[in-house]
């Protein structure tokens, strides 16, 4: 590969926008996936997180907007495409009368450099599965296989959407060890996730999208830096305070309450703490509850959004 060709995105669009009714899903959304990036969107339920990725996987036509897959468009270039994309879907309908191991085989078999099954199947730990039917699978190992029927085709690049929902945390691991494999390979990953972890853990860049736009993009270091505040403070007093009364506390830099608890913005936990608990006792309020930790991308969506990433 040139110099030049080797320069180019993995992945990019312009402008795209997506409609369904009176909704518009996407909403002008421009982005650029480089080579062996793992690139995250993030965003909460309904913000065109998936529907951004059925575009670019070519499942679903935009209504306005240019889209380019290693260089390549769907219109003209379709059947090279599937040849080199795998694409595990946040719901993937298996047919539940095959076994684990005649699913990865079937999907092996629509691609001409296939990997081995068995090997794929190991690495996502589903060997023990193999003779299963897929209707007997738990949801998690459904995923699990899911993303192995994605692998199996040895693609230049990985679609997972919302890949470990549903899953526990040891099969999540597991599946961040399999990401982490591919990307050794030189392999180029897209992924869509509302787990903070995840996306700090896996992403080289993150864009953060809501309402069909992207709102921040960045390295997940450089956007949580973007925050005035190091540290958020959670609290919960009875009575419960108004805004106003958490922001005249020294250290508190901002408040926003959640249900009954209040996230305060602070920039120094061993100056605001102590203040608070004075605040609290000088008031003879209740202290319910009070946790603390870094601040982190999900507080930066609230910081931007006013909203919780995780809202319904």
């Amino acid at each position: 590969m040139s110099n030049a060709a080797s320069e180019l995105p993995a992945i990019r669009c312009r402008g795209l926008v997506k409609r369904y009714a009176d909704v518009t899903a996407v909403d002008g959304l421009d982005l650029e996936v480089l080579p062996g990036e793992c690139f995250g969107l993030l965003g909460p339920n309904g913000a065109g997180k998936t529907t951004t990725i059925e575009i670019l996987e070519g499942l679903t036509e935009p209504d306005a907007g240019e889209v380019e897959v290693l260089g390549l468009r769907w219109k003209n270039s379709e059947r090279e495409l599937r040849e080199r994309l795998g694409i595990s879907l946040q719901e993937t309908q298996l047919t539940e009368k095959l076994t684990v191991g005649e699913t990865v085989r079937l999907f092996a078999s629509f691609y001409a450099s296939a990997r081995d099954p068995e090997t794929v199947l190991a690495e996502l730990s589903l060997t023990e599965k193999r003779d299963a039917r897929v209707g007997k699978l738990s949801g998690g190992q459904k995923q699990r296989l899911a993303v192995a029927c994605a692998l199996v085709g040895n693609p230049d690049i990985l679609f997972l959407d919302e890949p470990t929902t549903g899953l526990d945390p040891q099969s999540r691991r597991e599946l961040w060890d399999q990401i982490a494999r591919f990307r050794a390979t030189g392999g180029t990953l897209l992924l869509t996730t509302h787990y903070m972890d995840e996306a700090e853990k896996l992403c080289d860049r993150i864009a953060i999208v809501d309402k069909g736009k992207v709102i921040s993009l960045g390295t997940p270091r450089d956007l949580i830096s973007q925050l005035p505040s190091a540290y958020v403070v959670e609290i919960d007093t009875e009575p419960n305070w108004s805004a106003e009364t958490w922001r005249a506390i020294p250290g508190v830099e901002e408040a926003r309450r959640f249900g009954e608890v209040w996230s305060l913005a602070v920039t120094s936990l061993t100056e605001a703490v102590p203040e608070l608990l004075a605040a609290v006792e000088r008031e003879g309020a209740k202290l319910l509850h009070l946790s603390t930790h870094r601040a982190t991308l999900e507080d930066l969506f609230v910081a931007l959004t006013g909203r919780a990433l995780r809202d319904e």
